[in-house]
């Protein structure tokens, strides 16, 4: 199954001084290679994208445990919004529908209760994988 039809990935990005933080996330097929998916601004995702464009991804479940017999692809990504926000958040509520809306009413709720609101989904990514 190609990474695109997967549930979740496994998004590993890079903190400045080099450290891996992985992180499942859903994912969506844009077409031409790439795949995507969004965040909050205030995410440590979007922090350490900020400063790295290298990523590796690898199919996996919700808790970020990988699919046996799949390896880490290295890919690079890219913050984007607008037209591109739009896009990839049409593709991610066509894809999982509900879930958009417990996630979002669950964000919210923690963020009140830990008194940290944060935006949710004002940040696309785009990830590009290497051509096969």
């Amino acid at each position: 199954m190609a990474l695109q039809d997967e549930k979740y990935m496994l998004l590993t990005t890079y903190r400045k001084n080099g450290t891996p933080v992985p992180t499942p996330v859903w994912v969506a097929d844009l077409g031409d290679g790439k795949v995507g998916f969004y965040t909050s601004s205030g995410s440590g995702k979007a922090k350490r994208l900020a400063h790295t464009a290298k990523v590796t991804v690898q199919p996996s479940d919700a808790r970020g445990n990988v699919k046996d017999g799949t390896d880490a692809i290295e890919a690079t990504a890219e913050l984007v919004t607008g037209d591109e926000l739009a896009d990839i958040t049409a593709k991610i509520k066509a894809k999982y529908g509900f879930m958009t809306k417990i996630t979002k009413f669950l964000g919210t709720v923690g963020g009140i209760v830990k008194r940290n609101r944060i935006p949710y989904g004002d940040r696309g990514v785009v990830v590009t994988l290497p051509a096969d």
